[in-house]
């Protein structure tokens, strides 16, 4: 099978790119910049010029592809783009990829995505959705919530720096996962019939809240963090007043996901199902516990490089060869 992978450069979309080849499946990757994805192509992925902002360059890229796994998605901050790219452009590539009768199409989306629709990034993830439910393409649309990785610059670096991480009452219980155990699931996906036309949950095997994630961080770096709470009327008048100027929606954007935390919301959502599918467990799915005590371990052995490098260069300053 020939891949298309979009978004091929972010977070999950290289770890998609990255167990696709170690599968043996071909991989073509939709690049706008052939310099910043050059690692894909020393992986053994073939690199295709593709702009989600140029609509017209995603029809060619599909010549001679049987299956598209569309990773793509704007930042909050940069919502200038938003319909072009999460919208107009992901219609155009649904289009192309039933003319060019590609065999399975996979989407990631946002679990829960429901109780949102006024956050305008994930109304636009139901729309994509909806237009691939009453095509003809046979479909998998992955819901997921948060991934580890993104928990480091949150959290786990400014505990480090000794930042102040800022945070509200943040009730909510989410189920992050790692994008490598996104990566092995979705491919799996692949040769499998009972994940056609489903929309599924990809989930970690345990839900977190913000404080929690604080405290596991403190516990293994050994550093206390610096907490600054904002009371969520402050957050919420922020978000309306940040509507009312174009030029401060990207703001706006993002408090908006910031409240998602605090709405209280829990996911009691299980993948023991899919898992059983995949003839894989729940310890195949790795812990954020782990996954963090891996990370400040990796980090901690550098500074202690760094400063063994440092004591030793100061050491031979003001010798003399004879």
């Amino acid at each position: 099978m020939s891949l298309l992978v979009i978004g091929s450069t972010g977070t999950l979309g290289r770890q998609i790119v990255r167990k696709a080849l170690n599968e043996g499946f071909q991989v073509k990757c939709l690049v706008r910049s052939f310099r910043k994805a050059s690692f894909l192509k020393e992986w053994g992925a073939e690199l295709i010029y593709g702009d989600l902002t140029l609509p017209e360059t995603i029809p060619l890229a599909l010549l001679g592809v049987t299956g598209v796994i569309d990773c793509s998605t704007t930042r909050p901050s940069d919502l200038y783009s938003v319909k072009l790219i999460d919208l107009k452009s992901k219609y155009i590539l649904i289009e192309s990829a039933i003319k060019a009768k590609v065999s399975r199409f996979i989407f990631f989306s946002i679990l829960t995505e429901d109780n949102y629709r006024d956050i305008p990034l994930i109304n636009l993830k139901l729309l994509v959705e909806n237009r691939l439910k009453s095509s003809n393409l046979k479909y998998t649309i992955f819901k997921l919530t948060g991934f580890f990785q993104g928990l480091i610059t949150q959290y786990a670096v400014p505990i480090l720096e000794q930042d102040s991480i800022w945070i509200t009452r943040e009730d909510s219980l989410i189920p992050y996962i790692n994008t490598q155990d996104v990566a092995a699931v979705t491919i799996k996906s692949l040769s499998i019939i009972q994940f056609i036309n489903k929309a599924l949950p990809l989930v970690g095997n345990k839900s977190w809240n913000s404080l929690e994630i604080i405290e596991l961080c403190q516990k293994i770096s050994g550093k206390r963090p610096k907490i600054s709470r904002v009371p969520i009327y402050l957050l919420r008048f922020m978000t309306y007043i940040t509507k009312m100027f174009q030029w401060t929606w990207n703001i706006s954007e993002r408090l908006a996901f910031i409240e998602i935390l605090s709405i209280g919301y829990s996911y009691n959502i299980s993948m023991k199902e899919i898992l059983y599918i995949l003839k894989m467990n729940l310890k195949d799915i790795e812990s954020l516990e782990l996954y963090m005590q891996e990370y400040f371990q990796s980090i901690m052995k550098k500074l202690k490089e760094l400063n063994y490098e440092s004591l030793n260069n100061n050491s031979s300053v003001g010798k003399t060869d004879f």
